[in-house]
Parts: C-alpha cells; sequence; structure tokens
C-alpha cells in the first residue's frame, strides 16, 4: 500500500548552492519549501534530505570524462558559460549531486512502494551526455530512466517532458535506447533554437493560450497510454506561464492546474509509479511561478494518497 505521504526531496543547498548575483531565481526553492510546511501540516507530503549522489550513476548517462572533470574543477571557461549560474559558488558541486540524489531517491522510492513522489529541483533536461547547458550539469531524467531500466528492470519507461523547452539534452542522451520513449511538448521559438530529436516532439507556436495548449497535452498523453509505460518520468516545469520571463506562452495558472490533472488522472487510473521533476520557472514576479508549482505539488500529493 502507498504511504498517503507523497514523499518530495530538498535540500537548502538548492537556493544556497547559487551565487546571489547569479541571473536566476535562486528563491523560488526556498520558498516553495517554505510554502509546502502547509501540505506537510495537512498530513499529505513529506520533505526529505538528499544525499549526494554516487558519481558512479552519473556515468550511466554521461561521459567518463565530463562528470569526473567537473567534479575536479576541470571544465573550461566555455562549458561553464554554457552551463550557465555564474559566478559559482564553493558549494555549487555539492548542489549538484543533492539534486541528482534527490532525483535518484525519488525514482527508488517509487519503484519500491508506488505511487508518486517529487524532487523540488531537477528535470534537468539540457544536460547532454558529455555537456551541459542551459542551467543543467547532469541529465537527471536521463540517469533516471536508464537506472529504472538497467538496475530496476523496468521494460517501458516514458519520460514526459511537459517544461516549455525542449528536452533537447534528454532525446539526445535516450536516442535509440531500448524501452526508454521521450515525449516533449514545447515552444517552437525558445530556447534550444537548434532542436534535437525526441521520440516524439509537439512543437507549440509562441502566444498559445490555454485551450490550444492543452489539447497539444491530450495529444501527447494519447502517446502515453499507447506506450502502457511502468515507469513515467514526469518532467513539470512551468514557465509556459503567461508571466514567465522565458517562456513565450499565454497559459494561466488554472490551465497549467489542468496539464497536471491530465497527467495525475493517468497515473491514478493505472497505477503507474510516477516521479515529478520541478524543472523551469522565471516569471516576473516569481511568485507565479511558485504559485503553480505549489499547485503542481499539491496535485501530485493529492492523487498518492487516493492510490490504493
Amino acid at each position: 500500500m502507498t504511504d498517503a505521504r507523497m514523499p518530495i526531496w530538498y535540500h537548502p543547498l538548492y537556493t544556497d548552492g547559487i551565487d546571489e548575483e547569479a541571473r536566476f531565481p535562486r528563491e523560488r526553492y526556498r520558498i516553495l519549501r517554505e510554502r509546502l510546511r502547509a501540505l506537510e501540516a495537512e498530513g499529505i507530503v513529506s520533505i526529505e534530505l538528499p544525499d549526494p549522489v554516487d558519481p558512479q550513476v552519473l556515468k550511466i548517462a554521461h561521459e567518463d570524462d565530463y562528470v569526473d572533470r567537473f567534479l575536479g574543477g576541470g571544465l573550461t571557461r566555455a562549458e561553464i558559460r554554457r552551463i550557465g549560474l555564474q559566478p559559482w559558488t564553493d558549494s555549487f558541486v555539492e548542489r549538484t549531486l543533492r539534486i541528482m540524489g534527490g532525483s535518484v531517491s525519488a525514482l527508488e522510492h517509487v519503484l519500491t512502494h508506488g505511487g508518486l513522489s517529487g524532487n523540488l529541483a531537477g528535470g534537468t533536461h539540457h544536460s547532454h551526455r558529455g555537456f551541459g547547458s542551459g542551467y543543467c550539469v547532469f541529465n537527471d531524467l536521463s540517469v533516471c530512466a536508464l537506472l529504472a531500466r538497467d538496475r530496476h528492470g523496468c521494460s517501458r519507461v516514458v519520460v514526459l517532458d511537459l517544461d516549455v523547452h525542449q528536452g533537447d539534452g534528454t532525446a539526445t542522451i535516450l536516442a535509440g535506447e531500448e524501452g526508454v520513449v521521450t515525449i516533449s511538448v514545447h515552444c517552437a521559438q525558445n530556447f534550444p533554437f537548434r532542436k534535437t530529436f525526441s521520440d516524439h516532439d509537439i512543437a507549440v507556436e509562441s502566444g498559445v493560450g490555454d485551450d490550444e495548449y492543452l489539447s497539444f497535452v491530450d495529444d501527447a498523453m494519447a502517446l502515453v497510454e499507447q506506450y502502457e509505460p511502468e515507469l513515467l518520468l514526469f518532467q513539470a516545469g512551468v514557465d509556459g506561464l503567461a508571466q514567465d520571463a522565458l517562456g513565450r506562452l499565454e497559459l494561466s495558472r488554472e490551465g497549467m492546474r489542468y496539464r497536471n490533472k491530465r497527467v495525475f488522472d493517468y497515473v491514478l487510473d493505472n497505477e503507474v509509479p510516477c516521479v515529478v521533476f520541478m524543472g523551469g520557472g522565471y516569471s516576473k514576479p516569481i511568485d507565479h511561478t511558485v504559485d503553480s508549482l505549489f499547485d503542481l505539488f499539491r496535485g501530485a500529493a493529492n492523487a498518492n494518497s487516493l492510490l490504493p
């Protein structure tokens, strides 16, 4: 039986491991964690502290040389600029390992107990095998997909990416991997401007609002249903909000709730283990992002509590 409380992994370094001068809304993690105290009080979530991931685990999806050079401080200036989040702090490596540890722990939880779990970060879908990009050092979606298949025996894994930006790194890492399917619904006129090829790409034009966007989500969910996954990895970025600084779509908070509900209804109906990765969100003010991320984790926790 699934624990009524959905575990969510979080560490203060999710915020504190990013320099105050970095061009990134680092406080979103801390603010959201405080908002989630209300769900803890309701008894539907538990906040768990992630351990750093074993670096060897990263090499299931990344080149050994890239992993070793990042950990040893050997990346070039160009590689660091491509990742962003500059200037890096002394705890940036530990932050990265703890985020990856949170995602792996969330994966192991649902594969052991069923239900849903989450990471209050992650969804780092722009990282490729041999380099990081777009605020992403290592690709936790790919690591989790390959761990699930190779070490836990999952024969059908679906990565559903509903972030406004294409999951380009996930697509390249998992291309041709048997038993793993990548589905990305993203804004066509947005980063990365040179797209890669997921197993299924659904490109949405700039300026699209709730109704049209949600029809594309329905198309994506039809694909999920077709593959009948044993595990669903949900990249749940909320940067499609109209208020988002990087989104270029016109989605409302209500529309984002419906998007999530469509996914969680599938999880409930089919009792599919599901990991929720926080993904992007860069609204100005950041309150809009935090509100939608709170809705996301409330929706996931409510679904988890209804599972038999």
